[in-house]
This record gives C-alpha cells, structure tokens and sequence, in this order.
C-alpha cells in the first residue's frame, strides 16, 4: 500500500471529510471527487505564495475552506457530528494541546466517523535526539489549555532539532549516513526563546513519538478518560513516519502495557551497536571492580602499617 492508500483506509470517498492542514499535498483532493473541505492557516493564494518560494508543488494547494485562527473546528466550520472523516497528516506533533486537538476533531466526526493521522516517527527526523513524550506534560498541556507551545518547549526544540547533511528527515537505511548537526545556532535558539517569551507562536514540533508510544499514549488517554476515541488501525513506520486511524467503535482496549513499554525501550535504542554497548559495559565492570581491589589494597596497607 502506498501513502495515500494507508491514509484512506478507513474514508468513505462518497462521505463528507476535512482535511487539515493539507497544504501542496492533500489525501483528499477534491480535483479526485472527495467531498473535502479544507482548513489551513492561510488562504489558498497566501499559501500558494509561502510554498512557491520553497519550490513546492504550489498546482496541488487547494481551495481552503476556512482558515484557522485558534477556534475549536466545531465553531469554525459550523459543524457538530458532520464529517465522515478527518485528515491530518504530520500535525498532531506541532500541536500545543494534543488532547484538545483530538478531541475537536472528534466533536465534528459523526459518531461512526474517523481521524486518520500521519505521525513522524521521531527516530528518522530531527526529532531523533529529543525526549520522547510522556502523558504527563500531554495531559497538563490540555488541562492548562496551551494555545501556543511554552517557553520551555521551543527552547528544548531549538537546542537539540538535528540534520544528517542537509536532511531533516531519514529513513531505517540512512540512520548511520550522513553528518549529525545541529539545525538551529546558539543565537537562533535564543531568538526562537525570546520570541515565545513575548507571546509569540514558534512552530515547532511539541511532541516526539515512537509508533508504539503513540499507540500507548492512545491507549491511556482513552483509558484514562481524556479522549473517547481509540484505536482502528494501524501501519508501521515507513520512511520517516507512521500512520494510525482513530475512531470511537475501536478496538479491544486490554492493551499489554507492559509489553508496550518494554518495546518502546527497544525503540528507543534503534541507533546503538550492541557492540558498543557490551564493550561499554564491560569496561565500566573493569574500571569498577579495579576501583574496589585499589581501595581494599590501600585499606589493608593502611592496618599493617598501623599494626607495627
């Protein structure tokens, strides 16, 4: 399947859709018989200006319906339990509040309808060096009601965003390619701070995720009460990222978080030689163990000289 194929695989074409955020590259193009409204950030013609100076494919931006400011979708569009489905690709991770960005897309989903998500996977962007996200920060985000990405977010961002050459994202082959550096300078990140000190959004990516602490995450908000939708399915990482669909007739939710756990360690560990690792770790046994025999030998020394 390729990409579009895993976005669609839940959408009804003959249903009522919003994409969000599509820019030059939507799912759902209307130009294919979708019946899609659009909302951006800006309108058609100012998007086609900002892409055309990034030699973007500016001929795929389509009519944006409604252009966003801040408001829920539901107030935007004028719609409650109207859509089929939503689209959202590479979106969730800029947004300051996760949970209410869900749960907005939800308020316009009919019930049987669904969300289907393009996440990066944080292992093949910039992101690969940055902490992945835990429900903590994601669930005191929402209960503060973030609008824009705190101080402290953008200067995590800025200090440890990283590029291999010139990429900023990667595939599972071309981990090991290439020179790791840093994309922002020290007086960049000091920029990008002082910007979001005055109260200024800088985008950014708010949130990391592997594909198995998303779909943990998922699970838990819903467990937890935050979301009611769950998960319908599922693709793994592909490039540099993952693709999950989301609805409120998901599946089972006796999840093993044990076993999701364990294996977001794994994840975690995608870019260390195990080789590496051993020889590390034997050579912390070595240095330690000769620590121990040094400090026994000069205790014993210490009470024979005492003993004479």
């Amino acid at each position: 399947m390729n990409r579009q194929q895993k976005v669609l695989a839940r959408v009804k074409k003959d249903g009522r859709g919003l994409e969000i955020g599509a820019s030059f590259s939507p799912f759902a193009p209307k130009r294919e018989g979708y019946q899609t409204h659009v909302i951006d950030h800006l309108a058609k013609e100012d998007l086609i200006e900002k892409y055309r100076a990034h030699d973007m494919p500016v001929q795929n931006v389509e009519a944006v319906d409604f252009v966003w400011r801040g408001e829920s979708y539901a107030e935007l569009t004028g719609n409650k339990k109207y859509y089929d489905w939503v689209i959202a690709s590479h979106l969730i991770e800029h947004t300051p509040d996760l949970i209410g960005f869900i749960n907005s897309c939800q308020e316009v989903l009919k019930d049987d309808g669904v969300l289907s998500l393009v996440v990066p996977d944080a292992r093949y962007c910039f992101d690969c060096l940055r902490p992945l996200s835990g429900i903590s920060k994601i669930i005191d985000a929402h209960l503060q009601e973030n609008k824009t990405h705190t101080v402290g977010t953008i200067a995590e961002f800025s200090l440890n965003a990283v590029k291999k050459d010139s990429a900023l994202a990667w595939d599972e082959m071309s981990v090991s390619e290439g020179e790791t550096t840093f994309v922002h300078s020290s007086e960049d990140s000091k920029t990008m701070i002082g910007k979001a000190r005055g109260g200024e959004y800088v985008d950014s990516h708010c949130w990391c995720f592997t594909p198995t602490s998303f779909r943990l995450l998922i699970h838990d908000l819903n467990s937890l009460g935050f979301i009611e939708l769950k998960e319908v399915e599922f693709f793994p990482t592909e490039g540099c990222e993952f693709f999950i669909t989301l609805a409120k007739n998901g599946g089972d939710t006796d999840l093993d978080r044990m076993a999701y756990l364990k294996k977001i360690r794994e994840e975690s560990w995608f870019d260390v030689d195990l080789g590496d690792v051993i020889r590390q770790r034997v050579a912390d046994k070595v240095r330690a163990v000769t620590f121990r025999l040094r400090s026994s030998l000069k205790y014993r020394l210490s009470f024979l000289k005492k003993g004479r």
